[in-house]
């Protein structure tokens, strides 16, 4: 049978393990509320570590026992390494004792201590392990250190010397190459360097990319270690055309087969970069509102572009059959669900003010939570199914944390999405995701009335998000306007009209004076009949031309006026033969 789903809550009084959906009414609780400060579940989901003012404690979640107890105070970040066999910890630093400290989880032994003065969400944990925990790497001023997790007591076993480097990322599955950073300087660029790891110590990459406008850079290996991923920022955009810096996606392959820019189809900043779990695609959301989304195979070819939409978020599921596209932050918090499958919108909702959004280990669900201390209102938490539909909802006076219990890679069964009921699938048709929901239905009833201010400022969000403005939202300026020019086109239509006309009894007049010359007495009698006709025709015209300039440009000719002189009869009648 497969093991339930399960989240933790974190509120001021502690932490609370529940059950996950499936569910009838409320989740129920799993062990009994835990008073902490953080908490951190392993790779495996089976240990909790629940960080304290006394320690760091370990349960097992499964059964809710304790497995392991930290005593050291004062503790603000805890990570474990991948198969769960270390605990890393980081302290405020003193000159008193070393704060970075790597604990074995079993015997609750240090096995290795560092020294840190800063702390930093993008490069924690310090030390850096590979899936299988064959190699363990920390970066240090001008160098990269690697250790063997089996005996750390061997201290440094390999040393990569870089100066000048800032970040380093070993890639994971396998650890077969490892990434350098090295930030622009003293008017050199700034450059990425990938090593192959059993050749470091000659100092040789196998690939190499330089560039300018970087002060920090994220290095994002895919699964399969054989591409690379660089978010390359600076501080200051001197284009001025956004406030947070200039941001650029490069891309290198760890055989040398290609480094260059991602092609990015729109200017802006880049929002976010993911792999899919699969590692061989990635997506990217870029560019100024409405942002674009760009789906690329492993050789940065691109595979999809997305229709704009107030983005600034990718999440995958676990399996990579799923993704979900949203817009948090400064954004409304639009969500769009998608299957990797076809590239069809299951479906779309908002969750409002989210600050944390993550699925679950099934790949079946995911979590949009609004916490504390980022937003101090309006806490809680939404669970969505796959499909956009919403499954739970619950309010908190005061929210810290809420996170998925994960599972080990192929514990949960890949499955597809189910069939949809009619009436809320969501398809994409020409570029244009038709949403077939009551939210679609409701949007096409006619809207309440809205202040001349008000619709200015609905229109300027519109354009900025990317949705369409209902017809009631214009002002009776704009129709007056658009009446204007819908009536000087129908006006400059009737004088092309008129001058096509005028050149055409010109050139039918020559034609005649042509056949005139032309005609002699042994033309008999049925030429004399044809150019009756011809006159009489003529004359007809004329009548149509008199009116045109009466009507002054207003009068337009109708289809059987226009073949009085272009009917095919009229041609023939110009023929030699017939003469």
């Amino acid at each position: 049978m497969t093991t339930p789903l399960s989240f933790f809550v974190r509120e001021p009084d502690g932490l609370s393990l529940l059950s996950g959906p499936p569910f009838n009414g409320e989740p129920a609780a799993q062990i009994p509320k835990i008073p902490c400060v953080s908490a951190v579940f392993s790779s495996d989901g089976t240990m909790l570590a629940v960080t304290s003012e006394k320690g760091v404690t370990i349960y097992d979640t499964r059964e809710g026992s304790v497995i392991q107890s930290v005593n050291v105070a004062g503790v603000k970040a805890a990570a474990f390494s991948p198969k769960g066999t270390f605990l890393q910890t980081f302290e405020p630093p003193t000159q008193a004792q070393k704060n970075v400290t790597l604990w074995n989880v079993a015997s609750g032994a240090v096995v290795f201590q560092q020294s840190q003065k800063t702390f930093s969400k993008e490069v924690w944990p310090i030390i850096q392990f590979s899936n299988d925990e064959s190699v363990a790497c920390r970066t240090v001023t001008n160098e990269v250190h690697f250790f063997d997790p089996m005996d750390f007591a061997k201290g440094i076993v390999e040393r990569l010397r870089l100066p000048g480097v800032s970040t380093a990322r070993l890639a994971a599955s396998p650890a077969t190459h490892v990434a350098a950073y090295v930030p622009e300087m003293k008017g050199s660029p700034a450059s990425v360097k990938i090593y192959e790891r059993r050749k470091m110590s000659q100092g040789d990459e196998v690939a190499r990319r330089s560039f300018y406008k970087s002060s920090s850079a994220q290095l994002l290996w895919n699964i399969g270690s054989t591409g690379l991923l660089v978010l390359a920022q600076s501080d200051v955009d001197k284009s001025n055309q956004s406030y947070y810096g200039e941001a650029r996606l490069h891309y290198l392959r760890s055989d040398g087969s290609y480094e260059g820019l991602v092609p990015l189809s729109k200017d802006g900043p880049v929002h976010d970069v993911q792999w899919s779990p699969t590692g061989r695609e990635f997506l990217a959301v870029y560019g100024f509102m409405p942002s674009r989304a760009t789906l690329y195979d492993d050789r940065c070819r691109v595979i999809h572009n997305f229709k704009s939409g107030p983005y600034n978020t990718i999440r995958w599921n676990p399996h990579g059959r799923f993704f979900c596209l949203a817009g948090f932050g400064t954004l409304p918090g639009d969500m769009a669900f998608w299957d990797r499958t076809d590239l069809s919108c299951l479906g779309s909702t908002r969750a409002e003010c989210t600050v944390t959004c993550e699925w679950s280990s099934d790949g079946r669900y995911i979590l949009a939570a609004t916490t504390a201390p980022r937003l101090r209102v309006d806490n809680g938490i939404k669970i969505f199914k796959y499909n956009g539909s919403l499954y739970y909802e619950k309010k908190y006076d005061k929210l810290f944390q809420a996170e998925w219990r994960p599972a080990a890679v192929g514990f949960y069964e890949d499955r597809p999405a189910s069939p949809q009921v009619s009436g809320e699938k969501n398809k994409e048709k020409g570029g244009k995701t038709e949403l077939l929901t009551e939210k679609s239905a409701a949007a096409a009833k006619t809207t309440a009335y809205m202040a001349p201010h008000a619709k200015a400022a609905a229109a300027v969000r519109a354009q900025l998000l990317g949705e369409e403005t209902s017809s009631s939202a214009v002002s009776k300026s704009a129709l007056k306007n658009k009446k204007r020019r819908e009536k000087q086109k129908e006006k400059k239509d009737a004088e092309d009209a008129t001058v096509a006309l005028t050149e055409d009894i010109s050139t039918l007049g020559n034609q005649m004076g042509a056949l005139s010359a032309t005609v002699d007495s042994n033309t008999g009698d049925e030429t004399t009949k044809r150019l009756r006709a011809l006159y009489k025709k003529i004359r007809q015209i004329e009548e149509i031309k008199q009116k045109v300039s009466d009507g002054d440009g207003n009068y337009s000719t109708n289809p059987a006026q226009r073949e009085k002189f272009s009917s095919a009869e009229l041609t023939d009648c110009l023929q030699p033969d017939v003469l």
